[in-house]
């Protein structure tokens, strides 16, 4: 039971008070290098959000670590192209992207770079254009000559042996405008270029299986694209260019990209041409140096989701672990390259299901709408208040601006500590938040009027009600508190916004009834001023006239109330 009002030192708690805003607001504004303003959500401030769905090869859900280790793995990459406030979430089985403002377009080719590993190339051709007899070539259609490879040694590197060449249009098999046709086509393409035959030492039956393979495949973008995640590092692999201009009869993988610990570009000067420096760790090292001891002048291909990359001939023996691929780079292939090497093999293939672009304009109008939306709820609880409550209105009115200070600066500085960004649904969150901040004060001065319809004076009934009250109050916000946890546990995306901002809210409303609204409360009761003591003015006037006509009609201790005869 709570100390009587005399035993209360409301001023003690009230210090207390505001010396955690005073805290609070220091770490706001002497902290950190931000803005004294909460992180926004793309669909309050503009944006880029980007979801990838994971696939794996057998159609089976995607591993939990995997998951994991494929968002740890994409955070360095978007934080590697140099965009800044981004976030990388799982959603189920979905790595959602967001990206503020307007630098989303990188972030948006990020479901492109997936799985990485090294295959030896067995052979390699061009892609054949389709002959169109009836019609003549369209004006700049680039040559079907192959473009010649680009080398990898360790460094200091020799000269290049050659460069890229330009992309070739993606051709087409007659009947592929039919969904049948086309669903035919990916299943013996998906078939064909993982075929063990592929590698058979029956020259027969590999040239034919390589024959059957190679045709199947025309690198068309609707033919390869639904292949993505069907890279079985076991088996054999027929595989396009980075450009859509060669294909590759590919080895089994000999060394995953997980043994890459490090990937520059820069500028050769001694050459006069962009380069690309490869680091491996220890194992991959030792693997590595016996591969290219074993296979000079021969390719390695650099394959990512069934897509070589890069196909360098090996110019000598590389020992050291550290090398250097050479070819006719322009500087941004050189640093793309060096991106999809650096920044780790995903454990799993994605594909990009959905980009939402928001505009600024948008998102600066969803803002306007949530804070409106905000200022109608508590305008309305303040007319009800004061109505109602009179002056202890007026304690539940400072009681409320305190407690938005508190989530105010709380909000900022999780913004900076965690990267918490409050969007449309933590809006949403906050705004319920005031109706359960106010109910607590209701619930509080509820039990005031029934302690002053039982014949008690204000002063004597604020112990008594806050005992009974503040029972009630830790049961309600307990309750809910409870929901917006398991809330946020179960739910993704955008309801864990909403969820967190509640449970938040409900826990610092706690906070204010104990620390400023009940001590407030014990105040005024003990105020000698005429205006305070007024039960008019507080809104008790009907309930102390119930209660003082309840003591007059209430019988005096220790007499009977008998009538006499």
């Amino acid at each position: 039971m709570a100390a009587p009002a005399g035993h209360l030192r409301p001023g003690r708690y009230l210090a207390f008070f505001a010396l955690i805003v005073v805290a609070l607001y220091a770490l706001v504004f002497f902290t950190g290098s931000g803005k004294p303003t909460p992180k926004l959500g793309i669909d309050l401030q503009g944006g880029t959000r980007v979801t990838l769905s994971a696939r794996n090869p057998d159609g089976g859900d995607p591993p939990r670590e995997s998951l994991e280790q494929a968002r740890s793995i994409i955070e360095r990459r978007v934080n590697g192209i140099g965009v800044s406030g981004t976030e990388v979430v799982l959603d189920g089985s979905n790595v959602v992207i967001t990206v503020p403002g307007e630098q989303g377009d990188q972030a948006k080719t990020l479901g492109k770079t997936a799985k990485l590993g090294f295959r030896k190339v067995v052979t390699s051709q061009p892609v054949t254009p389709v002959q169109q007899p009836t019609a003549p070539p369209a004006s700049g259609t680039p040559s079907s000559a192959p473009p010649s490879s680009p080398g990898v040694s360790a460094p200091p590197s020799s000269p290049a042996n050659g460069g890229g060449g330009a992309a070739g249009a993606p051709q087409q098999q007659p009947g592929a405008d039919s969904d049948e046709q086309t669903k035919k086509e990916i299943e013996n393409a998906r078939n064909l270029r993982q075929n063990p035959d592929l590698l058979s030492t029956d020259q027969a039956k590999q040239a034919a299986a390589a024959e059957k393979a190679f045709a199947a495949l025309n690198c068309d973008p609707k033919v390869s694209d639904p292949l993505v995640g069907n890279d079985l590092t076991d088996k054999p692999l027929v595989a396009c260019g980075d450009k859509n201009t060669m294909k590759y009869l590919l080895e089994p993988e000999f060394l995953p990209g997980t043994e890459i610990s490090d990937a520059s570009s820069g500028y050769d000067t001694q050459n006069s041409q962009w380069v690309v420096n490869l680091n491996f760790k220890g194992e991959g090292s030792r693997i590595w140096g016996d591969f290219t001891s074993k296979n000079v002048q021969k390719q390695a291909a650099f394959v990512l989701d069934t897509q070589v990359v890069s196909a360098p001939t090996i110019q000598s023996a590389i020992l050291g672990g550290q090398t250097q691929i050479t070819g006719r780079f322009s500087q941004t292939e050189a640093k793309d390259l060096a991106d999809v090497l650096k920044y780790g093999s995903l454990p799993l293939s994605f594909e990009s299901s959905d980009a939402t672009t928001v505009s600024a304009t948008l998102g600066l109008a969803s803002l306007q709408a949530g804070l409106i939306a905000g200022g109608l709820g508590l305008l309305i609880v303040f007319i009800y208040c004061l109505f109602y409550y009179r002056l202890l209105g007026v304690l539940t009115i400072l009681s409320l601006a305190l407690s938005f200070s508190l989530v105010y600066a709380v909000l900022v500085l999780l913004g900076r500590w965690i990267g918490y960004t409050l969007d449309l649904a933590g809006v949403a969150g906050l705004i319920i938040a005031i109706g359960i901040t106010a109910d607590s004060f209701v619930i509080y001065f509820e039990r005031l009027k029934d302690e002053i319809r039982e014949g008690r004076t204000f002063r004597s009934a604020v112990p008594r009600g806050w005992s009974r009250a503040q029972r009630t109050i830790l049961a309600s916000d307990a309750v809910s508190f409870l929901a917006a946890a398991i809330l946020y546990w179960l739910a993704v995306g955008e309801v864990k916004g909403f969820a967190f901002t509640l449970g938040m809210s409900t826990v610092l409303d706690l906070v204010v009834v104990y620390l400023v609204t009940h001590p407030l409360v014990s105040m005024v009761s003990r105020s000698k001023s005429k205006f305070l003591s007024n039960p008019k003015n507080l809104g008790l006037g009907a309930v102390q006239q119930v209660g003082s006509e309840r003591k007059v009609a209430r019988p005096a201790a220790g007499r009977p109330n008998v009538k006499e005869a």
